[in-house]
């Protein structure tokens, strides 16, 4: 019998007829080993792991901007769960008799006083209520930051169109989220807020009455928008971005992250830490991190106190009032706009609030669609998983810098009475201001950016060719000083130097070898010029080449 198993053995790794092998071990495995073997015959769930969990993900600071964004979005379904148990989304009108004394006795719908009684009567309802508005705040300016370090950087290049579009997205629903949301306390300043989308809704011709009809019930304030927007803001735009979040972390899963240029890193290769255990670790830290700095903010700084601003009443608005920052900038475009209309046929188009209202979109769908036109200029088919140096790109990083001046603009605007009261200026002034500064603010802020890219270029090749300033000076034989150089360390000089200087798209001689007039399109024309402008010779300096390194390093050139 020496060498041969037991019959009970044969299956169960030599395991002897009495149920225990030599070292003791129970002969069954035990139910959680059972189970996950049950799972895994199924689902694969261990092969998964095993091939995923190891995946290898950078390490950058600017990289922590997404996971902010997802921290804070989970903070506001957890916070936001809590508060639904105590709203009730109702415009049904009561009198208020409550703890706060100053409004006893005050008319209000039921929302408000829900709101009242979250934050004076439920424990911890004031500061959960601070922590989801806090986070909201957060929440998308994380998504417009990390968007802008995506297109700075190039990262929405081929494969990641997709999740370009699905951040985009993301955004665009979160301040619909946070429009809704801001306006279900039905206060003075939220009421205010949902005034104004009636009257941009109503500026839309034809169709604005019958959407302003069909949104509030009848005529404005009507009595069914609460509840209407109610299951809006807390199950149909959740659900929808919930979706989109788990989508963009698969692609982003899929697709291997990017990563910032520099030595050992290339198209195919990653360099950074494992998902697991580093990665997980370190992301687990940081989001009780994020949730400790908004518990922190919603203890001790005040946000939207709804019972200094009283109920709403359609015949009051607020001093000052103002939207969340960012709704400033559609706001601004409204504001600002001179009050044209056109009356005709015994209609009024009212073009000073429709035209911003139909810019504001626009100028988003240009933002979502820029991935596809940047791709078109290029024609380039190619995957890229490094990162771009915004240095290297000026046009773009210009026209991303514009975007972001036109945006600041508009934000004075869309608060120039605050602006006006605080630093007692004329609201006047500072309106014609915006309108002037409109036009030509992104036109300065994109060619000065331009300049300076094209400097950061010219200071990186002449570090390339003449290495970093010692500080150290010497005398030549001749009586000349000079600095001496150090030169740069080869990783150092991969980093300058690995970006891609492609030609741009060009047309190409119009008449062919045989005298033929060649047909071009007028879509090749419009390709060209812009490929021209955005990466032609006026848009970048000229990398150092191998000759001009050897030559300038080689004997007496290099100090």
């Amino acid at each position: 019998m020496d060498g041969a198993r037991s019959v009970n053995g044969s299956a169960n790794g030599g395991r002897s007829t009495n149920g225990a092998v030599g070292s003791g071990r129970p002969s069954e495995a035990g139910k959680g080993e059972k189970l996950a073997d049950w799972a895994d015959g199924r689902l694969g769930l261990y092969a998964l792991a095993k091939s995923n969990m190891r995946k290898v993900f950078p390490d950058h600071w600017s990289f922590m901007l997404g996971e902010i964004c997802l921290y804070s979005f989970l903070i506001l379904i957890l916070t936001g769960i809590y508060l639904t148990l105590f709203f009730e989304p109702s415009g049904v009108e009561v009198i208020y008799h409550g703890s706060y004394a100053p409004l006893n006795g005050i008319p209000m719908t039921r929302a408000f006083e829900s709101t009242l009684d979250i934050s004076f009567d439920v424990r911890g309802g004031l500061l959960i209520r601070q922590i989801h508005h806090w986070a909201a705040v957060v929440f998308i300016a994380g998504m417009l930051i990390h968007m802008m370090r995506v297109f700075f950087t190039g990262a929405f290049r081929k494969p990641r169109e997709l999740n370009w579009v699905f951040g985009w997205t993301l955004l665009f629903l979160g301040i619909l989220t946070g429009l809704t949301g801001y306006s279900l306390p039905d206060d003075l300043l939220s009421g205010t807020g949902i005034r104004f989308a009636d009257g941009a809704m109503l500026s839309v011709p034809i169709v604005g009455t019958y959407m302003s009809m069909f949104l509030f019930g009848g005529e404005f304030p009507g009595h069914d928008i609460i509840s209407r927007l109610f299951p809006i803001h807390v199950l149909l735009l959740p659900g929808i971005m919930l979706g989109l979040v788990v989508a963009h972390l698969i692609l982003v899963f899929y697709h291997k992250h990017t990563q910032y240029p520099g030595a050992g890193r290339d198209q195919k290769s990653v360099v950074g830490m494992p998902f697991l255990p580093v990665y997980m670790a370190k992301a687990g830290g940081f989001f009780f991190l994020v949730f400790g700095v908004l518990a922190i903010m919603g203890g001790i700084a005040s946000i939207n106190p709804v019972w200094a601003f009283g109920p709403y009443r359609p015949d009051l608005v607020t001093t000052g009032a103002q939207p969340d920052w960012y709704l400033g900038f559609s706001e601004g475009l409204i504001r600002v706009m001179p009050g044209w209309e056109i009356n005709a046929w015994g209609h009024t188009l009212e073009l000073g609030v429709f035209i911003p209202f139909t810019l504001f979109p626009l100028i988003l769908a240009a933002i979502g669609a820029y991935p596809f036109i940047e791709a078109w200029i290029t024609g380039d088919k190619r995957e890229h998983h490094i990162l771009d140096r915004p240095r290297n790109m000026p046009v773009r990083t210009g026209l991303g810098v514009a975007w972001l001046s036109l945006y600041a603009v508009l934000l004075i605007g869309g608060g120039n009475d605050v602006v006006a009261m605080h630093l007692n200026l004329s609201i006047n002034a500072i309106t014609w201001f915006v309108r002037v500064s409109f036009f030509l603010m992104p036109v300065a802020a994109f060619l000065i950016t331009k300049r300076v890219c094209l400097g950061l270029q010219r200071r990186d090749k002449d570090k390339v060719l003449h290495g970093r300033e010692s500080g150290l000076i010497k005398m030549l034989p001749h009586g000349e000083y000079v600095e001496v150089h150090e030169p740069l360390a080869p990783g150092e000089r991969f980093r300058l130097t690995q970006h891609e200087q492609e030609p741009p798209y060009a047309i190409g001689p119009l008449v062919d070898a045989n005298g033929v007039e060649r047909q071009v399109k007028g879509g090749q024309r419009v390709r060209a010029r812009l490929a021209k402008a955005m990466f032609g010779s006026e848009a970048r300096i000229p990398k150092p080449t191998t000759e001009e390194y050897k030559e300038l390093t080689s004997g007496d050139h290099h100090h």
